[in-house]
């Protein structure tokens, strides 16, 4: 167990860019150390593409990225932060690069040299794939048209740069070396009018071909043997150091290579001319080719679908070397304190590089007497745990924010939910076979490629044994498909002969349901997968094949990640619109709920396994803010009048909405996120014109995005210009305030209403999420309501001088105790109650941070209430060391107030509902927001009203005191 002092108490995410650099955020510290943060949790900042807004594209993983800063800036940053007394998780990104453009070294070595490179076994790069042409070839999917129309429009361009004398071929911003080898063509090129020129015996004329003698003896690209590598990369440099001296010296030889660049480059409308450009490129390590054929073809593994962003292997110990130095380094030298593992998923052996990362931390700081907070970005389905044996801290907590998020859902509203959702929209699929569909989807247009390269991987493997040389290659690959597409997790761990119960019931359970779905004649290829899958080989089986057969699970492994990433959360989510709320990473929108009695047990069992795992509510890959899920629950409370609403919206809409081959466009389901859409998003305050334009547009690019994910009636792929030109009218005309719009009327009184009971939701969820067991994380800018929707919505600039001001007021306004009920009973009456979720946020972690074992080292015991509105309330005590805390919040809170309250704070509503509190002796309770006591008499289980409770505000913290035997607590 980590020491107390290693374990953030909480975290703050922040985006890094070149718009928000280290400058940006070291000015930012010191409100964070106030609102009472310990750890500040920093987006991606090695070196990545221009431009880049993520950090994920990392070019160069020895150097911090310049966009952000100059070093100085970094230590300020750094200075800046333990100065305040705070610490640094940084999020890194071991699976993949950012490739293309001209920027990352180790990728343009691989382009030039190919298998020779030093770097070629760094990235996850098939050399020997399926297709004969592509053997010893890297396919570059990245024209905008097929080959031939790119090359004789001109847009293959040869350059020759004289400074370092090397070839490169561009496609716009591209750079794609020319194999030195190959460097003969260009510079014999039309060789004989130069030595005319020059005549044969002219000493730069030799140089020429001395120079081309020499490259005509570099070993070959397919030379991989340690010495012909160092050969290859010696001599190729000292040619190129030849031929930049030889131009720099000689204005012929120069004049001499730009004209042979200029032909070869070809002329357009003449397309003989580009026959040795054509030439050219035929030889090279790579074949370019048009981005859609990346599907079927690639042979490099990627970030999903991603084409710029390619796969590495951390397995090797030379690449996990060279991507973790700089990581290390800064970890060592007390500038970094935890890490953040990005997309474990992805990797070969998830389980070793864990343990690979975590025994390179502990050699590092065990003589510094620290330890680092690691983890892992691990996408939990269902019941899935996270593997025990993995050797971090927990994940960054996607499945507490499903599981929170669940308790303001009313489960007895589901099957009227679907009911209306059928009705409205003709859907009548269930989650779970839009899921499965969506994995086709994407295993046939998408990762195709993927499917194919373990297809053939399993062909070798089944040819190798007489019982199963029959199965062929088609079999397997429709076994394949059906049995990645039925999976019901991202993945297995198998990384061994020895399979743990979960892997082995994950991969039975997804080849039971493949065998249901399939109309394959002979059934047998499935088990024969399985045993497979479950390294479950013949004892008389060769070496070679054990190898294969491991080889095989562990490959297989990482594309049912990228599959299920792609299908479940990048299609099906965006399909399935129920209730949009649930439709969240990491969920499962068929699971309607959480009952109190299941976050109670989810907790204890972190608390158990897991206590210092991250507990997030929105994170910079959110389908939705917390806030924009909390109002959208609210449907889930009053779903006949959600349906009288969609059927008046729905009459009055019908007119705006165009026809598209005899079929009104958007379609009833488009129509129905869009509604759950503005509801979650809908301003708290009126807008003047300049803001509503720019609401608008938010919500115009995100119902383009949607419909684009959904990949229905069109994609990214596939742009649908009518229909999206329709989807983005009818948005316009619904939200136009220039007309008489009886919509707009209706639904902003609607909207309001949900918008107030989604408050009481959001600061429920806020103070559940600050003190249940585990770490808690506020996405940037969140400590305030933030109706904010996917990415790029997500990632819009925080005004933080309104968050610094408006806690400063906070602070002084709420000094006096006297005072205190009063003033915190105003924040909740604000019309967009910002100040009450900062306030609350700001007084739970600095206690947190003043009794920190209180809640990485306590007991959770949850807590009855009893009467008539029970079922409203979540609460539960923390104890440590006779110190205890009690946390209270009301849930359903639509269902609480009914159509006549404002706000859960009026007495009347909890009637006779009472909350039982431990008995504590003496003790009486001090409420942490509103600095009110309340004493409690010794006795069998005594009972605090929840009308008392929350008479002043919304959410409650209980902190235990011992009683004045002298005077009551008043």
């Amino acid at each position: 167990m980590k020491r107390l002092d290693q374990i953030p108490t909480a975290t703050y995410r922040l985006q890094l860019n070149p718009h928000f650099t280290f400058r940006d955020a070291a000015a930012v510290v010191p409100y964070l150390s106030e609102l009472g943060i310990s750890h500040f949790y920093a987006s991606p900042y090695r070196r990545a593409r221009p431009g880049s807004m993520h950090g994920y594209d990392i070019i160069d993983h020895s150097s911090i990225n310049p966009e952000l800063g100059t070093p100085d800036d970094y230590e300020g940053f750094v200075s800046e932060l333990h100065r305040h007394g705070m610490r640094q998780i940084l999020d890194i990104v071991p699976n993949h690069m950012g490739v293309m453009g001209s920027d990352n070294a180790w990728w343009l070595d691989v382009l030039e040299n190919g298998e020779a490179s030093d770097f070629a076994d760094f990235f996850d790069i098939d050399w020997d794939p399926i297709k004969d042409e592509l053997k010893g070839k890297v396919l570059i999917p990245v024209l905008a048209e097929q080959y031939g129309n790119v090359l004789e429009k001109g847009e293959l361009k040869l350059t020759f740069d004289s400074e370092r004398g090397e070839f490169s071929i561009f496609y716009f911003q591209h750079r794609f070396p020319v194999d030195p080898k190959e460097y003969p063509r260009i510079l014999s090129f039309r060789i004989e009018p130069l030595r005319e020129k020059l005549g044969p015996t002219h000493e730069d004329f030799l140089e020429l071909q001395s120079i081309i003698t020499a490259i005509g003896h570099l070993p070959d690209r397919h030379g991989t043997a340690p010495e012909q590598k160092v050969e290859r990369n010696r001599e190729k440099e000292v040619q190129k150091r030849r031929l930049a001296a030889l131009c720099a010296r000689s204005h012929d030889i120069q004049e001499f290579i730009a004209e042979n660049v200029t032909t070869i480059n070809g002329t357009p409308d003449d397309p003989r001319s580009f026959d040795a450009l054509h030439e050219l490129i035929k030889t090279q390590p790579y074949r370019f080719a048009q981005w859609r054929v990346a599907a079927d073809d690639i042979n490099y593994r990627r970030f999903f679908d991603i084409n710029d962003l390619a796969a590495l292997r951390p397995e090797n110990e030379k690449v996990f070397n060279e991507t973790h130095k700089l990581i290390l380094d800064l970890v060592a030298q007390g500038k970094l304190d935890g890490l953040r593992v990005d997309h474990p998923d992805g990797l070969y052996d998830p389980a070793g590089y864990f343990e690979q990362l975590s025994g390179r931390l502990r050699t590092e700081l065990e003589p510094q007497d620290r330890e680092a907070y690691l983890i892992a970005e691990k996408i939990l389905t269902g019941n899935e745990r996270l593997p025990k044996q993995w050797p971090i801290d927990g994940t960054t907590g996607y499945e507490f924010a499903n599981l929170v998020n669940g308790l303001f859902v009313d489960r007895s509203a589901g099957d009227k939910l679907e009911r209306i959702y059928r009705s409205f929209t003709g859907i009548s699929s269930k989650f779970a076979d839009v899921v499965y569909l969506c994995k086709r989807h994407i295993l046939k247009v998408v990762l195709a490629s993927e499917l194919n390269v373990l297809a053939n991987l399993l062909s070798r493997i089944a040819l190798a044994s007489r019982y199963t040389c029959d199965f062929t290659l088609n079999s397997l690959r429709s076994a394949l498909g059906e049995i990645i597409a039925s999976f019901p997790v991202y993945r297995t761990y198998v990384n061994g002969p020895e399979v743990s119960d979960e892997d082995r019931r994950y991969a039975e359970k997804a080849v039971v349901a493949a065998k249901k779905r399939s109309s394959a004649a002979d059934l047998s290829v499935f088990d024969f997968v399985q045993r497979i899958l479950l390294i479950d080989v013949y004892g008389s089986d060769a070496g070679w094949y054990k190898q294969a057969v491991l080889r095989f699970s562990m490959k297989f492994q990482q594309v049912t990640a990228a599959v299920m990433a792609k299908g479940l959360e990048d299609t099906a989510f965006y399909r399935y619109n129920r209730l949009v709320s649930l439709n969240e990473v990491g969920g499962n929108p068929s699971r309607f709920g959480t009952t109190v009695e299941e976050f109670h047990h989810a907790n204890q069992q972190r608390l158990s396994c897991w206590p210092d795992s991250m507990l997030a509510s929105s994170t910079h890959d959110s389908k939705r803010s917390e806030d924009v899920r909390a109002r959208i629950n609210v449907l889930s409370e009053m779903p006949l009048v959600w349906l009288l609403h969609l059927r008046r919206w729905r009459d009055w809409n019908r007119a705006k909405k165009p026809q598209i081959d005899g079929q009104p466009a958007p379609t009833r389901n488009d129509e129905y996120l869009l509604y759950q859409t503005l509801i979650g998003t809908w301003p708290s305050q009126l807008l003047d014109d300049a803001d509503w334009k720019t609401y608008t547009e938010r919500i115009e690019q995100y119902t383009l995005k949607a419909a684009r994910e959904a990949k229905e009636h069109t994609s990214w792929a596939n742009t649908n210009s009518e229909y999206e030109s329709a989807l983005v009218d009818f948005t316009r005309a619904i939200l136009d305030r220039s007309a008489h719009n009886r919509f707009l009327a209706d639904f902003e009184e609607f909207a309001h209403r949900i918008a107030r009971i989604g408050a009481f939701n959001s600061f429920s969820q806020t103070l559940l999420k600050l003190t249940s067991p585990g770490v808690p994380d506020i996405y940037q800018g969140n400590e305030l309501l933030e109706l904010n929707l996917v990415d790029p919505d997500n990632r819009r600039p925080v005004d933080y001088d309104r968050r610094r001001e408006l806690l400063a007021t906070l602070k002084g306004e709420t000094a006096s105790n006297h005072e205190l009920p009063t003033r915190v009973r105003e924040l909740i009456s604000a019309p967009d109650s910002n100040a009450a979720k900062q306030y609350l946020t700001w007084k739970t972690l600095t206690f947190r941070r003043q009794q920190p074992d209180l809640f990485h080292r306590s007991s959770y015991i949850p807590l009855l209430a009893a009467g008539e509105k029970s079922e409203h309330v979540v609460a539960f005590a923390r104890q440590h060391e006779g110190r205890s805390i009690i946390v209270a919040v009301p849930r359903l809170c639509g269902g609480l107030m009914g159509e006549t309250h404002y706000s859960v704070c009026e007495e009347a509503i909890w009637r006779d509902t009472t909350l039982e509190i431990p008995s504590d002796g003496e003790a009486c309770y001090h409420n942490l927001f509103t600095g009110e006591c309340l004493p409690l008499k010794p006795g069998v289980a005594p009972r605090i009203p929840l009308s008392d409770l929350f008479r002043n505000f919304p959410v409650a913290i209980l902190i235990s005191e011992p009683q004045p035997s002298t005077q009551s607590c008043a």
